[in-house]
């Protein structure tokens, strides 16, 4: 089994000490990608829940540098500690309790202490408290911060900093001498005493504010604090903790400030300014200030950095990265930076330009569809014989996603649009089909309608170069059937033929023709036009689908199935008649069976004979998805679960959390095959794909069946083989695909160069050379001089091959 699709901006990602290696919470995983290439070279595998936070734990000197250790927690209660060079883990610590946050600022603070005995290592944790009845039952303050001795692993019996209603990111200052959280309209402030032992006083202080709060970030060398909130305001308070942590060092008159001295400070809060500066139109997601603490940097859902100076107010904007901002990051190489974009994207900057250099990208995350659209919309497309996935995303492109190595391989812009900040949307990119080999590919995109005026469809077809994921623009067709939108995409098994369905209650069949060019150089390239038109009593065309041989044409009217022969656009027979619209129609490989699924309150799952042109066997399922591989006949289903069978109680056996079920069927045979209970089942897809030849290794030397392919609704996805015969989760090997990260030479090499790359060629033996002979003595010298024994051992087997053997005679 292969998994992928985790998401690599769940929390914010870590930088090494060299800066040559960023690590990514990746699901229950670390991965660790190069800032060289972008490519990932390893991982750390232990935890068996989210991977919430990692700490690279820093250099103390510049030689140090080449050391490669990190704390990392999860919500599975643990802490651990790896060395992710080799990578192997180190220490393990089980608190018992999901780990939403940590921070750990011995680590931060550098000192140089010539103790004998180093002082232990404490942490600060943000935890979900899942033991306490009591809370459970009111659901009222089940986040903490507890402190944890790493040195002795465990935890500090009776030090609860603080409760809240549920659990908060910790944010630390780069000295690590105050640590914050925000909690609803309230910034809450802790100073990390000067020896961090295990009771001690921890002074806090709390700063208030009329709205939420996102968002929190301190100044690396004053006592300044900025945080944004919900509505995009940033405020900056000054001097903050004079009273609370400044004890008697300053003066009373200091102390005794009255509100009018306070500009901008609300209530009591210890600070001796605040301002507030507004430029966002929505929550402020990304906040940080620079190295030297002069500008501070901020971000949210524009997709624009924007850069502010800390003492005049004055900003410059950084735009076009494209998507909402979510993390940035500064690493220990004052050249390079990363931002966390929401469309699962990491860029890594240089700074102080912000050029992106590189980008590590996993699979898009579902883009949002309004719900009059809901119907009509797939996110994803499978090609079958690459095994990738083609994701529908947000900025109207279509991003090319390999199952097999779980990284993207490219992207297709399918309109010319900018990022768009707020909630009116304008274009729907609707639906997205493939042909079988993956040459070709058509997108529907809807442009909304601005008060009744300027509302049409565009369907294009996409036409690829030399690789299958370099498609180009071929043919644009403008409103292909009127006025209606259309519901359904199909392509023809063998030649350049593709059909659309609409509501509107007709079908086009299209077909490509080369045509030539020729500019600076000869070039073909395929235009499509409309081939015929085919409707069945005015009845909206639901769906579509050509068999195995694309002899027969399959569409749905609404509830009914009508069959066509594509060449002469005749109508040859019309089967069925649902409860509810058809929306999936499909050919069960080369088998005479067609399946069909209808949704809505009654909905149903048939398998239809085509040589009786009766229904073989149904069964009423809400389903989500429908598979049907194009050699064997296998057809499988995903289907969502009833609440009702959800309430029911079940063996150990089932997944508590699951809300779907995948069949496998033999299309003549109602009854499953074999059966997985999956998660996140709405928006799922299935596909069988062929297997990669890079799979010979670890999985069947043969070919054998197709493989499944499952995404889930939040595009994680698995790949397995139905047929049960795999019995362990292989790995990807991304070391194998990962180019030399620019990490320089070392030894030899750092002096005098590479050396030439150089070939051993193993010569051929012919089998009949290594056969015994009967007469050894005229081979036992045959080859090189450097395999031939040595002579001391030739000679007597020599001979003893010319003399004469006789057995002895006993005489008595």
């Amino acid at each position: 089994m292969i998994r992928g699709g985790k998401s690599f901006v769940s929390s914010p990602p870590a930088f090494s000490n060299d800066a040559k290696k960023l690590l990514v919470c990746t699901g229950n995983t670390v991965s660790i990608f190069s800032t060289a290439t972008g490519l990932q070279v390893t991982e750390l595998e232990g935890h068996t829940a989210l991977v919430t936070s990692i700490i690279v734990v820093p250099a103390p000197t510049p030689a140090s540098r080449i050391l490669c250790y990190c704390w990392t927690t999860s919500l599975d209660g643990t802490i651990k500690y790896w060395d992710f060079s080799v990578p192997e883990l180190m220490k393990t610590i089980n608190i018992q309790l999901p780990i939403y946050s940590m921070v750990i600022p011995s680590l931060l603070s550098q000192k140089s202490e010539n103790n004998e005995k180093s002082p232990d290592i404490y942490a600060y944790l943000s935890v979900e408290d899942t033991k306490n009845e009591q809370n459970k039952q009111r659901k009222e303050l089940s986040g903490q911060i507890l402190k944890c001795n790493l040195s002795k692993s465990r935890l500090v019996r009776g030090v609860i900093l603080t409760e809240s209603k549920k659990p908060e990111n910790i944010t630390i200052s780069s000295t690590g001498k105050y640590f914050g959280i925000h909690e609803k309209r309230k910034l809450r402030i802790w100073e990390v005493p000067a020896k961090d032992l295990k009771h001690v006083t921890h002074r806090k202080l709390k700063l208030s504010h009329t709205k939420n709060l996102s968002c929190i970030a301190f100044h690396p060398t004053e006592r300044i604090v900025a945080a944004g909130d919900v509505t995009g305001r940033i405020l900056i308070w000054r001097g903050f903790g004079d009273k609370t942590f400044a004890g008697d060092n300053l003066a009373n008159g200091r102390l005794l400030m009255d509100e009018d001295e306070k500009p901008g400070v609300r209530g009591d809060g210890d600070a001796d300014s605040c301002t507030t500066w507004h430029w966002h139109s929505a929550e402020v997601k990304v906040l940080f200030f620079s190295s030297d603490g002069a500008y501070l940097y901020s971000g949210g859902k524009e997709g624009v950095l924007v850069v502010w100076q800390l003492d005049t107010g004055k900003k410059k904007f950084l735009p076009r990265i494209g998507t909402p901002l979510l993390n940035f990051l500064n690493s220990p190489d004052p050249s390079l930076s990363s931002i966390s974009c929401a469309d699962n994207r990491i860029h890594i900057l240089k700074t102080p330009s912000m050029e992106i250099l590189k980008s590590i990208s996993g699979i898009k995350l579902p883009s949002p569809v309004p719900e009059t659209f809901r119907g009509s919309c797939n996110d994803f497309v499978f090609d079958h014989t690459a095994g990738l996935v083609a994701v529908r995303t947000e900025n109207y492109c279509i991003q090319f996603y390999s199952l097999f190595d779980d990284r993207e391989i490219s992207e297709v812009q399918v309109c010319e649009r900018n990022h768009q900040p707020s909630d009116d949307v304008t274009i729907i990119l609707n639906l997205v089909a493939l042909s079988f080999e993956g040459s070709v590919m058509c997108t529907v995109e809807t442009r909304m309608a601005e008060e009744g005026i300027g509302g049409f469809v565009t369907l294009k077809f996409w036409e690829s170069g030399s690789q299958n994921s370099d498609f180009s623009l071929s043919t644009v067709i403008y409103e292909p059937h009127r006025d209606s939108g259309v519901s359904a995409i199909a392509f023809h098994p063998t030649r350049d033929m593709a059909v659309s369905a609409s509501y509107g209650g007709d079908f086009k069949v299209w077909v490509g023709s080369c045509e030539s060019k020729q500019n600076d150089k000869l070039s073909q390239r395929t235009r499509w036009a409309c081939h015929a038109v085919g409707s069945y009593r005015k009845k909206p065309m639901t769906a579509a689908a050509f068999s195995s041989d694309g002899s027969v044409l399959a569409v749905a009217a609404e509830t009914v199935i009508t069959l066509w022969d594509p060449e002469k656009n005749v109508l040859v027979a019309v089967i069925g008649s649902a409860r509810e619209s058809i929306v999936n129609l499909s050919f069960i490989g080369e088998s005479n069976f067609l399946v069909s699924a209808s949704r809505g309150s009654n909905p149903q799952l048939a398998v239809w004979s085509m040589s009786k042109l009766s229904i073989s066997w149904s069964y009423k399922l809400q389903t989500e998805a429908v598979a049907c591989s194009h050699k064997d006949s296998l057809l499988a289903v995903l289907a969502v679960l009833p609440e009702s069978y959800k309430a029911q109680e079940h063996d150990e056996t089932t997944l508590h959390d699951a809300n779907g079920v995948i069949l496998l069927f033999n299309a003549g045979d109602p009854v499953p095959i074999a059966s997985w209970f999956v998660t996140k089942a709405k928006g799922g897809g299935l596909a069988f794909i062929q297997r990669s030849r890079s799979l010979g290794d670890n999985m069947d030397e043969n070919p054998g069946p197709a493989l499944l392919a499952y995404v889930n609704g939040d595009h994680e996805y698995a790949v397995f083989n139905p047929h049960g015969v795999e019995t362990y989760e292989r790995k990807i090997k991304h070391t194998d695909n990962v180019p030399g990260e620019g990490t320089g030479h070392f030894g030899y090499a750092s002096m005098y160069g590479e050396l030439p790359p150089t070939e051993l060629k193993l010569k051929a033996i012919e089998a009949s050379s290594v056969m015994p002979s009967e007469r050894a003595w005229e081979s036992i010298f045959s080859g090189p001089s450097h395999s031939l024994p040595p002579l001391t051992k030739l000679c007597s087997a020599f001979l003893e091959s010319l003399l004469e053997k006789r057995s002895a005679t006993v005489v008595e």
